[in-house]
């Protein structure tokens, strides 16, 4: 069973700054896509951002381009999410998720029904 924990969440003022981090010893994000969900309170889980780390290549949704950066440490072990610029409206819970084969692409539409690994969340509040 592949075990992702997230960190890092907490309450900030909007415009402010939070860095996410993901365990990802189990999903090695040098060779499985890691993605980042979030779900805020009566809305549906939604992607945020998405690496594969076997192509080098990122994806984010529209919401947060320019503002949110999903990166790796080099050992693909750990896998973030730098946030900058939030706004109330990224106030939500943050859950990191990995697909079980090995090179896939990412995928941000949608729930996240392509993914197999779920950590158990984190919160993120902006707010004033």
């Amino acid at each position: 069973q592949v075990k992702l924990v997230e960190s890092g969440g907490g309450l900030v003022q909007p415009g402010g700054s939070l860095r996410l981090s993901c365990d990802t010893s189990d999903a090695n994000a040098r060779f499985y896509t890691i993605a980042w969900f979030r779900q805020a309170p009566g809305k549906e889980r939604e992607g945020v951002a998405c690496l594969e780390g076997s192509k080098n290549r990122v994806q984010y949704t529209d919401s947060v381009l320019d503002r949110f950066t999903i990166s790796s440490d080099n050992a693909g072990d750990t896998v973030y999410l730098q946030m900058n610029g939030l706004k109330p409206e990224d106030t939500a819970v943050y859950y990191c998720t990995s697909r079980y084969l090995l090179y896939t692409d990412c995928v941000l539409n949608g729930s996240g029904s392509e993914y197999d690994y779920w950590g158990q969340g984190t919160q993120v509040t902006v707010s004033s």
